[in-house]
């Protein structure tokens, strides 16, 4: 008789818990739609931005190689779906997760940023010297104590020949101060 009651009594608990996630994800079925149709608004705005940001960079960058113009759209993207997934998180009621998430990632930007740093100045200067006219392969300037021609310049660092040697340097340490010769004609 004890068996059959504690048959009962699971039963009756299993009949419990199944009533209560029912009701439960009856409950969340608004905020759960609320969510879907979010996503799919979104999918469509993100598809109309990265359209008009694809075509914006081909237009300022139209003389770049395009694996800059398809780097920046990249973080772009990246940045818009994770605005979306916070978003989301917000719609179905899921608020204080994307707080800490935003926060946490916010650290982790800055961090990787820190870490990063020499390294975001050789490329925001190469893309200043990849931009500058008077800063052209072919161009001999001095940069420090260095003279050569420019042989090649790349986003984080630029190739000059000095006396038939092929000389590396980053592009923050030649873009901070360096000086054209004029050829002599």
């Amino acid at each position: 008789m004890a068996l059959a009651q504690t048959g009962e009594g699971t039963a009756s608990i299993v009949e419990q818990v199944l009533e209560r996630f029912v009701g439960d994800l009856v409950a969340a079925l608004p905020q759960l739609i609320a969510g879907v149709i979010f996503l799919l608004v979104a999918l469509v705005g993100i598809k109309f931005v990265m359209l008009v940001v694809r075509w914006g960079l081909k237009r300022v960058f139209a003389r770049e190689e395009p694996v800059y113009r398809q780097f920046l759209a990249r973080i772009v993207a990246i940045l818009l779906w994770f605005a979306v997934a916070l978003a989301f998180l917000s719609v179905v009621g899921l608020g204080r997760i994307a707080a800490a998430l935003g926060t946490a990632s916010g650290f982790v930007a800055l961090g990787v940023s820190y870490a990063l740093s020499g390294m975001i100045e050789d490329a925001v200067a190469g893309i200043y010297l990849l931009r500058d006219p008077d800063f052209m392969p072919g161009d001999t300037v001095t940069s420090g104590d260095t003279t050569g021609e420019v042989k090649a310049i790349e986003l984080r660092k630029t190739r000059l020949t000095v006396d038939g040697d092929t000389l590396v340097r980053a592009n923050g340490e030649i873009e901070s101060e360096w000086t054209k010769h004029e050829s002599e004609t």
